[in-house]
């Protein structure tokens, strides 16, 4: 069983990319962040056609979320519970026994700053959610665009980017909090390229350069740690013409 997440900075503009990525990695299950359409826009006929059933939670311009999985997704949460949100940020559901968890991080802007602190917010109501569906749902993947990076590792310029957004000690901290809950950083389990990055600014060459960071994690339960056999960043789509900002992660288990 595969899971993948992927960022796709548009839906509108990566549906083609997307399909195609699905026909040559037919994942059982797929999150997208940053879709930016609403709701009545998504492309659901397209996925069907596909062979994936399609739960999302779309908003206009901004954000935006979707889980795509080969077995009906059950149990469907949009956002967290009990906390007040008008961005389209998380999508949950539950595929062949596994509690699928996809978010859209909050990016933060700078530390100091008032999207800073509603990030701080977020972050400290997911963890609480997260608690929770741990205990209802031993095998759980918490998966998407975290804009955070772990360590020094994840950031191709660690002294010049050190406390900037994305590399801050209080948004490390709390990714560190979320390990905290018995999660762990599947990516790691495994060894990986040098410079292991999954989004790159279009800017400066920084793809053809690597100058990137690791953002988008896929975080999995104890019981799913155990049946965890290999991760990886795809960078291919990162080379298409038009592509996203960011690259799919993929977890494969057992």
């Amino acid at each position: 069983m595969r899971l993948a997440t992927w960022n796709v900075n548009s839906l509108s503009i990566r549906l083609p990319q997307v399909l195609d990525w699905l026909a040559a990695n037919p994942v059982e299950v797929l999150v997208l962040q940053e879709l930016k359409l609403t709701d009545d826009k998504f492309p659901a006929q397209a996925f069907t056609d596909a062979g994936y059933h399609a739960q999302w939670h779309g908003q206009k311009t901004y954000n935006g979320v979707a889980l795509l999985s080969k077995s009906p997704a059950t149990d469907v949460v949009k956002n967290i519970p009990g906390f007040e949100d008008d961005h389209a940020r998380v999508i949950a559901g539950t595929v062949e026994g596994i509690r699928v968890i996809g978010g859209y991080f909050p990016n933060g802007q700078a530390p100091g700053s008032d999207k800073f602190a509603y990030k701080m917010r977020w972050l400290d109501a997911l963890r609480e959610w997260v608690r929770g569906e741990l205990a209802a749902h031993p095998s759980l993947v918490l998966m998407g665009d975290y804009n955070i990076t772990f360590d020094d590792l994840d950031v191709w310029d660690p002294v010049g980017l050190r406390e900037t957004i994305h590399c801050t000690t209080e948004e490390r901290t709390q990714l560190q909090a979320l390990i905290g809950l018995g999660l762990t950083d599947s990516v790691r389990l495994f060894p990986q390229p040098e410079k292991n990055y999954s989004w790159w600014d279009y800017r400066d060459l920084a793809f053809r350069r690597n100058r990137g960071l690791r953002i988008d994690h896929i975080l999995v339960s104890e019981a799913l740690k155990a049946r965890a056999t290999a991760c990886a960043v795809d960078k291919l789509p990162r080379k298409n013409e038009r592509p996203s900002d960011h690259a799919p992660v993929v977890l494969t288990l057992a």
